[in-house]
């Protein structure tokens, strides 16, 4: 019997957060495909995924914050904080899990907006 996908995916972010992204794609099912929707990009394969990871420009080690994971036996939905010390980011990953190792993963990555004056008198600020 094999995990439901959210532990699985739990396991793969907690994996993430050494830095060896190696050993995070171990996680990974051989034919694994990831896509980012709004940069219109695909990355097959678990060693593809390792090496972008490693070769992508950081100020210091990323650090990985869990916010929420929901899913069911198959699938996952996470919602990460992603920083280096000084590149700030949110991850938003769409999971399907296979035989206990992801399989497909969705993922975006949302950018930041300032609060329009308009609305300032019906919400709270956020911290």
């Amino acid at each position: 019997m094999f995990q439901p996908a959210s532990e699985v995916v739990r396991k793969f972010w907690e994996t993430m957060q050494s830095n060896d992204f190696h050993t995070a794609s171990r996680l990974l099912a051989d034919d694994f495909t990831l896509e980012w929707p709004q940069s219109g990009e695909r990355i097959c394969g678990p060693q593809n995924f390792a090496q972008m990871n490693e070769e992508y420009p950081a100020h210091g080690p990323w650090q990985f914050t869990i916010n929420r994971i929901v899913g069911s036996e198959a699938e996952a939905v996470s919602d990460v904080s992603v920083t280096d010390g000084v590149i700030i980011g949110r991850a938003i990953t769409f999971s399907r899990v296979r035989e206990g190792r992801i399989v497909h993963q969705v993922e975006f990555w949302p950018e930041p907006f300032p609060a329009p004056e308009n609305r300032r008198h019906l919400v709270e600020k956020m911290t």
